[in-house]
Formats: C-alpha cells, structure tokens, sequence
C-alpha cells in the first residue's frame, strides 16, 4: 500500500497523463478513476458511491495516499461527506467546492448538489479527513480561491493558496509537492 496512491482526476483526465504520470514516474502505483468514458457516465450519486466503496475497501488504511483534483476533489469530498472521516492522507488540488462563474468569459458552472458542502461545514457536521492539506491558485476562478479558503477554514483545513497561479498549479509547484508529500510515512 505504500506505494500507491488512490487518484481522481480533473474532467477529462487520466491517470496515466499530467499528475498521474508526475506519480508513475516517482515510481508510484497509480489507483483511482479517471473523469472520462464508461465513469463519467454514470449519475453523480453512482460516481461517488464507487469512490466511496473504492476508498472503504482498498484504501482505509493510516497510511493510505489520496489525491483529487479539480471536479475528482468534489467527488471525493461528497464521498468524504457519506463516510466517517478517512484515516489517510489526502492533497486536494484546485479543489471545486460548489457553484463558480467568471463575469469576464461569461463562463459558469453549477456541480451536483452545490450547497450541500458548504451547508455541512457550516453546521459543523461534515465530516473531515484526518489529513487533509488544499492547494488552490489565487488566480483559478474554477475553484475560487476565496471560496476554497472559506470552506477549509470552516473546517479547519490549511489552504495554501499559490501566487499567480490559475486552475493548473505549476507543474514545478506541484512536483516539489509531490516529492515532498511522498516522502513522509
């Protein structure tokens, strides 16, 4: 188990490609589901309920390793929010955590139950990973990094919030990340 890591990615991603590959060539197992083909497909409860049934039967140990990203950290915070608070590890990268827009692209978005997170945190009854660290870029308007640092803060979960940085951390930034991360037991 020390070696792998149980991986959600962003829309459209892979676990062989951009952060999984940064994990592979570290050498690490990569475990997860990626946010294409036959899982995507599947209703937004589905989605969860596997990744709820992945992390309670292969990956409820102490030393268990969880990386989300982007729309895979809102899946596994709605899985976080049907389980007791997970025993691992967990890094989540520019994190959705609800509704979001940008008045200069006249872009916006509305997740699955945008509320619910918030509502939870507010009323003191989400329940939060042992471990848990948030990285978020102060430029990403996908996940807000107001509205990130807010939740964690209602939960009691450091944000660090990267300089000049948008929705796609630095690959530099999140290397030195990983390295660092792995690195501990």
């Amino acid at each position: 188990m020390d070696n792998s890591v149980y991986y959600l990615t962003g829309m459209g991603g892979r676990l062989d490609a951009g952060l999984g590959q940064g994990l592979l060539s570290r050498g690490i197992e990569v475990i997860g589901r990626e946010l294409v083909g036959e899982f995507r497909r599947l209703d937004f409860q589905q989605q969860v309920d596997l990744i709820v049934s992945d992390l309670q039967t292969n990956f409820w140990q102490e030393n268990a390793r969880v990386i989300a990203n982007s729309f895979g950290a809102y899946l596994f915070l709605h899985a976080q929010a049907q389980m007791k608070p997970y025993i691992g590890r967990v890094i989540l990268l520019s994190p959705i955590v609800g509704e979001f827009s940008n008045e200069d692209t006249h872009m916006n978005f509305i997740p699955p139950r945008a509320e619910k997170l918030l509502r939870l945190a507010e009323d003191g009854i989400y329940p939060i990973p042992k471990t848990c660290e948030v990285h978020v870029g102060s430029e990403d308007w996908q996940s807000n990094p107001a509205n990130v640092t807010a939740f964690g803060s209602k939960l009691g979960i450091d944000v660090t919030v990267v300089p000049n940085a948008g929705h796609n951390l630095p690959k530099e930034y999140v290397g030195a990340l990983l390295d660092s991360w792995l690195a501990v037991d």
